[in-house]
């Protein structure tokens, strides 16, 4: 397993983690779209640590793969409080979500959506020790 990255030691530039490509981000108001729900509840969410979203280009905007089918994936909220328990601030957690594992499909955030969430989730807590 790789080496996390603690929130004081966030991305700046082109080390931002991440969605590579610009169709697998969602701004704030496709986000809202997606879920049937207000931009002042996606704000809220955001607050409430139920969903992620980090500055791109100077928009704030959500991993598209966060956010499938119309929901916010099950586990995302549990993982993001541990990881903010664990001291990680927003990039760090997407840093962290989207490193990849040998040891999972893809990266923790791939995971997520599939039979390895409670491993990513169990992960995500041993951080905190």
């Amino acid at each position: 397993m790789t080496e996390s990255v603690p929130a004081d030691q966030a991305a700046t530039g082109p080390d931002l983690a991440g969605p590579a490509d610009a169709a697998g981000w969602l701004t704030l108001p496709d986000v809202a779209e997606r879920l049937d729900v207000s931009i002042s509840k996606v704000h809220q969410m955001i607050r409430d640590r139920e969903l992620l979203a980090v500055r791109r280009d100077g928009v704030r905007r959500v991993p598209a793969d966060l956010v499938a089918n119309r929901t916010v994936l099950k586990h995302l909220p549990g993982v993001l409080n541990l990881l903010a328990d664990a001291g990680y601030d927003d990039e760090a957690a997407l840093r962290w979500l989207y490193e990849p594992d040998d040891t999972l499909p893809g990266t923790p955030a791939v995971a997520l959506g599939g039979d390895q969430a409670r491993e990513v989730k169990r992960r995500a807590q041993a951080l905190g020790f």
